[in-house]
């Protein structure tokens, strides 16, 4: 595999000019940018000439910053990580770091939400409350919100299972589907080799299934029942799974809302059985569902 810009610039690093180093280092502390920035803007920035910033990219591989810019973009898409320097949060003003998370993060929620059909979102609550089985699959990073999302869903109904077990396969949990299940696929990106299988699989299979997954996943969206895009943008090295988050518990509040008289009966009966296991600290205060 071709090593991507960060492996370059840290191979090269000690080699680079002094100049070099301060563009290569606002190269890994940016990295989020590089699509906007121009080739005058880092050079301004940094406080070097334009010519020591085409130097740099060619001491790395790349012919043109305009080859460094879908570089970036790929990387992006894949959902690499990039090295980026702890301290660069110091650098910049006070409270700029910060400020430019919650915009970005906020911006992934607004895009996710205004992209959500409210007749499909309430169709997929609708089926999650009157299905046979829910099952839940999520890979890699996928895997803790499909773990997650069945949590919350268990609150409030039965028959939630996440899939596979831990080393083992798919084909015993979903040979049986029926057109009474639902099933809830997280795709979210450098997903695995077999995804793509997996989707044919489901698709001939009488069940209907939500996808929850990034842009990436986009082609995938012809094949299933429901598809929910929900960006991971940030500004770190880091996919931010922020919207995703809120996503699941939007759809898992619209479930408990949807059946909220078994749910409260369910989530008392919970927290019974929890006080007779002692398996969660004490509380500080009670909550009474009756009177709710």
């Amino acid at each position: 595999m071709t090593p991507h810009i960060g492996q370059r610039i840290t191979a090269q690093f000690d080699a680079l000019t002094a100049q070099e180093q301060r563009v290569a280092s606002f190269i890994l502390d940016h990295f989020d940018d590089l699509a906007v920035y121009s080739a005058a803007d880092l050079a301004r920035l940094t406080g070097v000439s334009k010519s020591t910033v085409s130097r740099l990219f060619k001491r790395l591989g790349f012919e043109s910053y305009r080859t460094v810019k879908d570089h970036a973009r790929q990387l992006r898409n894949l959902g690499v990580p990039l090295v980026i320097d702890a301290n660069a949060m110091q650098e910049e003003e006070a409270g700029a770091p910060f400020q430019r998370h919650l915009q970005r993060e906020q911006d992934n929620l607004q895009r996710c939400l205004n992209g959500i059909a409210a007749d499909q979102f309430a169709a997929l609550v609708k089926q999650l409350d009157s299905a046979r089985h829910v099952v839940v699959i999520g890979f890699r990073n996928s895997y803790p919100l499909a773990l997650h999302f069945r949590q919350q869903l268990i609150q409030a109904r039965t028959q939630v299972r996440v899939v596979p077990h831990p080393n083992q396969s798919l084909a015993e949990e979903i040979v049986d589907l029926t057109e009474q299940d639902v099933v809830v696929l997280f795709g979210f990106r450098r997903r695995p080799a077999a995804f793509a299988s997996l989707i044919d699989a489901l698709e001939r299979s009488p069940a209907k299934v939500a996808l929850l997954a990034d842009p990436t996943a986009v082609n995938f969206a012809s094949q299933v029942t429901w598809f929910f895009e929900t960006p991971l943008e940030s500004l770190s090295a880091f996919d931010s799974y922020a919207a995703a988050n809120s996503l699941i518990c939007l759809i898992a509040n619209g479930l408990l809302h949807r059946r909220l008289a078994e749910g409260r009966k369910r989530i008392s009966a919970i927290s019974e059985v929890y006080a007779e296991l002692s398996e969660l600290e004490a509380p500080t205060m009670s909550v009474d569902w009756s009177a709710q």
